[in-house]
């Protein structure tokens, strides 16, 4: 306030200055000498002056520190005020979603390429600072292969000089003894979940034969996925000489591997049979002649062919297992068998940032604060939507037998747990919203019987599946991923999406048995032996003996599946 800084001035002996007087009134004191040396009455009337002022200014303190007027205490109201909205600015800035960080190992332990503009696809870097515990991590070899890889890509790619070349040679039907770069074409096949799985698996086909794999975008491959390799494309050019063949591609097509060996004795290929480019149809409805594609000898033939064109709905990486010349180098590829899609899965599948979008907007909204997070993925094979009683049981049987999920109190209201409630988030992925609403439901009406706290989130519900729409795909692609970040996982039987979930994010699910004649298994689950997916439709045969034997009883790291008897999968032995 104003008064209590003022300054009083008074004269300073001859020199016409003046001295500020003290705010307790030295100055009388000081001229305690002067005043004794004569009664002057002009300076006595000075003194008295004085005096009256500083009783008039004391007087005046007393009275504002008693009854401080309206405008003091407005401002004081104002400084307190500001300082609390500062505080509280500050406790709502601290409490809002901080800028991402992109973490030290961004390159998840160089499995991942340097070179690229981190803006254009952020979740390739973003991506570990979603997940919880240490990534595992992959084989020098692995790493060095994909380093390769790379260089060959760059060299091989779309429009470069050399690509140029060969499909010249393809376009005239001409056959090239030694071609600089040999291609494996991918096409792009049924549902989403399935084609991951098949483009990884026509990924490591392409890494064990030194050929360059070029990507079908289908619909909206550019859409959903970041180009994984440096510098140069994995998308086939839209002129491309055989595009307009794909779609017509079936078990039938005379350019099919198995109807090339029917036209040629059954597999005695000579020199005269080498061509251009061969279609390999791997569909579940592939026959015995296809199948030799998994035979040591059919890849020494198909090793001459520069352009091999692939269709498949299929998983098929547990058969390159069983090829004896892949043996070795697919064991130092992958020194732990069980990692093999999940190295594989995120290298190559990074969410385009409009996924990205979507995924980490709902993961910061509804799951990230949750203290356990549960993924439970949905998916009925049956004519109607449902939801269906039978499963909705088998879920909660599953889940509260395994501790997935707390049990209920159905005779309580209310618990008062001791300490701070636990919070459970539960993301439930489905076509139908009918699982949700009932689940959420349970845990708002019955507390649990251990107390915590109960979140149910579905993020969408189709209602059917809708392969050929985008924005349907973009949906699906963002759930598998947000599965991929959970804790504990719940899958369905046969499901590729719950596959690629598992695979991303290194979760061993339990796996959902498949219900018969709409009744609730018993028992309803089982925790899956590894992370890997399921090959549907392996092949039963022996190439060396030239006949049939149990695939799965081969070497101890290739067993039948949980979810499938007669499916292949990749353990740990």
């Amino acid at each position: 306030m104003k008064r209590f800084n003022k300054v009083a001035t008074t004269p300073n002996g001859g020199g016409g200055q003046t001295t500020p007087a003290s705010d307790h009134g030295n100055d009388v004191v000081s001229r305690g000498p002067e005043w004794k040396c004569g009664l002057n009455p002009m300076k006595l009337m000075g003194v008295f002056v004085v005096l009256v002022m500083g009783l008039s200014v004391l007087f005046s303190v007393s009275v504002v520190l008693r009854d401080p007027p309206s405008d003091v205490l407005w401002t004081v109201v104002q400084a307190r005020n500001l300082d609390f909205k500062v505080q509280k600015a500050i406790r709502l800035e601290s409490d809002l979603p901080q800028p991402v960080q992109v973490p030290k190992d961004k390159l998840l332990g160089d499995l991942l390429p340097t070179g690229f503009d981190e803006n254009s696809c952020l979740s390739r870097y973003q991506s570990l600072l979603y997940r919880h515990g240490t990534p595992r991590k992959a084989s020098p070899y692995l790493i060095s292969k994909l380093r390769s890889y790379e260089a060959l890509h760059k060299k091989c790619g779309p429009h470069t000089d050399l690509y140029n070349k060969t499909v010249k040679d393809l376009k005239s039907g001409r056959y090239s003894t030694t071609p600089d770069c040999k291609y494996i074409v991918w096409i792009s096949f049924s549902g989403l979940g399935n084609r991951i799985l098949t483009l990884a698996s026509a990924f490591l086909y392409a890494l064990l034969t030194d050929r360059v794999l070029l990507v079908d975008r289908g619909i909206d491959i550019p859409d959903l996925f970041c180009e994984p390799f440096p510098e140069v494309s994995w998308l086939l050019p839209l002129d491309f000489p055989l595009t307009n063949k794909f779609n017509g591609y079936n078990q039938k097509s005379d350019e099919s591997y198995g109807n090339l060996l029917k036209r040629n004795s059954f597999g005695n290929l000579t020199g005269s049979a080498l061509q251009p480019y061969v279609y390999l149809h791997l569909v579940h409805d592939y026959d015995d002649q296809d199948k030799l594609f998994f035979c040591d000898q059919d890849q020494t033939y198909l090793q001459k062919i520069p352009w091999l064109v692939m269709k498949t709905d299929n998983y098929f990486i547990p058969s390159l297992f069983l090829i004896p010349s892949f043996e070795q180098e697919l064991h130092s590829l992958f020194p732990d068998k069980e990692t093999v899609f999940h190295f594989l899965g995120r290298y190559l599948f990074h969410p385009t940032n409009s996924v990205w979008g979507l995924i980490s907007r709902y993961y910061e909204a509804y799951i990230s604060k949750a203290d356990v997070k549960v993924g439970i993925q949905i998916r009925v094979f049956d004519r109607e939507n449902g939801p269906f009683k039978h499963v909705l049981d088998q879920i909660l049987s599953c889940t509260m037998k395994e501790d997935i999920l707390p049990k209920l109190n159905p005779h309580e209201r209310i618990i008062s747990p001791v300490g701070k409630q636990k919070t459970v988030a539960v993301l439930i992925t489905s076509l139908s919203s009918g699982y949700f609403e009932e689940l959420r439901n349970l845990y708002w009406e019955y507390p649990t019987a251990t107390g915590e706290i109960i979140a149910v989130y579905q993020p969408s519900h189709e209602g059917y599946q809708q392969t050929e729409k985008q924005n349907h795909n973009r949906k699906a692609w963002a759930e598998m991923y947000l599965l991929s970040l959970t804790d504990k996982l719940v899958t369905s039987s046969w499901s590729t999406f719950g596959y690629v979930a598992q695979g991303l994010g290194g979760l061993k699910p339990w796996i959902l048995y498949k219900p018969e004649n709409r009744t609730a298994p018993d028992p309803p689950c089982r925790r899956a032996v590894s992370m890997e997916p399921c090959f549907h439709a392996p092949p039963f045969y022996d190439c060396k003996m030239r006949r049939g034997v149990d695939t799965g009883d081969l070497v101890p790291h290739v067993k039948h599946c949980e979810d499938m008897s007669w499916g292949l999968k990749l353990v740990d032995h």
